[in-house]
């Protein structure tokens, strides 16, 4: 309210009454409440309170100008500001506005019609844009999302060999050492993966065929590829290998084409053509972890990190290095977490499980968990799928998708089509002939995905799942009641 009445002093009340405020279900006189203000300057050049006070509150006040060359000297007097709003469909006045007024503003919010229905409104904080402006407003920028918290961090510059930085900063620095991989790259999960971690590919001759065949596919038909008696004045001496067929034929030299803990090309983050490689050249590629940066997943596909590679394609002639390229892949982690659910594996549980073994947690006996697993496989096999699905549908993309984590079951996890707090009534009559029977089902479901690779069966819980997330399913949920009894 001071700073409304000092505000006053220099501008009129237009909107809104300090003394008298209209509340709904509330009592003004048991709150902190203050009525929304609007006030109008009729003279903003000659005042300075208008323009440095800020009441932090629903405050405004209207400040008339000529044209816009006023509108940036009265955005500039407030002496540094969060956020400055223009309004206009006009990108001219747009720009000259941002241009003139940035150097007082933390943010520029243009609003038009086509940003309209789309934008947060004046002000609002988000992730990854400053918020913060010069002066009093911020010192620069505080929250900015990631750029934010390095003002709180200490940055020291450090001074060493390429091989000395790579080790303390595990970013691989060019013409650092290499570590030569015991065995292709590409074969190592996310977490093997070594910062330096190199590969020296064979060689590869380039010929003007190859040339051709590139130009004809990717109609890429530049005169330095095609046409050879346009070289003069060019910086090309002979036939010119296109730079993205350089790329792609070192990535021939480098991809292992087995499956393999590599998921997929991630991306291309640098790329940089030294000089022109002629027909007949022969290349060879050196392909080394430049970086490892760990990722979330939430989708349907398994943990997983990005590895960088650096990659670079050398001339044999002179050994020149020609190219280079920073390169992403997708590596998936180890699953480490559970054992694989092989027959071997599963006669050895059983022979372990007997009458008389106790859980670890839940109320279930040996036979009621086998029980249970042989309806789970006349789920998985087709045999039963008159049900809904019991997940709601708001959360059952997630549920879905964690088939593919490495995280167990929670314990004491319920199955929607078991009674709650209590054991269900036997099938058979002895826990080894409940075995057999698991043993046969199980079978059943192997049979059916056999004869209906391309099957898709619905799950009480998991919704819709396809021959790989059943085998996922399955490796989860016999790892989570095998070991409740203690037979892992």
């Amino acid at each position: 309210k001071d700073s409304v009445k000092d505000l006053a002093k220099e501008a009129q009340i237009v909107y809104g009454n300090l003394d008298k405020i209209e509340t709904v279900g509330a009592d003004a006189k048991k709150g902190a409440f203050i009525s929304p203000i609007v006030l109008r300057a009729d003279h903003p050049f000659k005042t300075s309170v208008i323009h440095e006070r800020e009441a932090f509150g629903p405050v405004s006040t209207i400040m008339p100008y000529k044209n816009l060359d006023e509108a940036v000297t009265l955005a500039k007097m407030g002496k540094g500001s969060l956020v400055s709003s223009i309004v206009t469909n006009n990108d001219k006045i747009a720009k000259e506005y941002v241009i003139n007024a940035a150097s007082h503003h933390g943010r520029i919010l243009v609003l038009n019609r086509e940003s309209a229905k789309e934008s947060t409104g004046h002000g609002s904080p988000l992730p990854y844009l400053v918020h913060g402006g010069p002066g009093r407003a911020g010192g620069g920028e505080e929250m900015g999302g990631m750029r934010g918290i390095k003002h709180y961090l200490q940055r020291t510059a450090i001074q060493g060999s390429p091989t000395t930085i790579t080790e303390i900063t595990g970013i691989y620095q060019q013409k650092a050492k290499y570590k030569d991989a015991e065995q292709h790259p590409f074969k190592y999960h996310w977490e093997d993966i070594e910062t330096g971690m190199s590969l020296k590919t064979h060689n590869r001759t380039i010929t003007d065929t190859d040339i051709i065949n590139f130009a004809n596919l990717t109609w890429d038909q530049f005169y330095a590829h095609t046409d050879i008696t346009s070289l003069d004045g060019s910086i090309f001496e002979k036939r010119t290998a296109h730079g993205y067929f350089i790329i792609s034929a070192a990535a021939g030299l480098f991809v292992h084409p087995n499956k393999g803990p590599v998921a997929a090309n991630y991306g291309l983050e640098e790329c940089r053509f030294l000089r022109p490689l002629y027909h007949n050249a022969t290349i060879y590629v050196r392909l080394t972890c430049k970086q490892k940066v760990d990722r979330d997943v939430a989708s349907a596909e398994h943990p997983s990190g990005i590895v960088k590679w650096f990659v670079e394609v050398f001339d044999v002639k002179d050994d020149e290095l020609v190219a280079f390229a920073t390169i992403l892949t997708m590596v998936q982690k180890k699953q480490e977490t559970f054992v694989e659910m092989t027959n071997e594996t599963i006669e050895e549980c059983l022979d372990k499980l007997k009458s008389d073994t106790k859980p670890q947690w839940g109320i279930m006996t040996p036979q009621h968990m086998i029980e249970h697993l042989e309806y789970t496989y006349k789920i998985a096999s087709g045999e039963i799928q008159d049900f809904d699905v019991a997940t709601p549908e708001k959360i059952l993309e997630k549920v879905h998708n964690s088939l593919y984590n490495y995280q167990p079951f929670p314990k004491g996890s319920d199955f929607p089509m078991l009674p709650k707090n209590k054991l269900a009534d036997l099938e058979h009559d002895s826990l080894e002939t409940a075995k057999e029977k698991f043993k046969a089902q199980r079978e059943k479901y192997i049979q059916f995905f056999e004869e209906n690779p391309d099957a898709k069966l619905s799950n009480i819980v998991f919704g819709e799942l396809n021959r790989y997330e059943w085998y996922l399913l399955e490796r989860k949920h016999l790892n989570h009641h095998f070991n409740q009894f203690g037979l892992l």
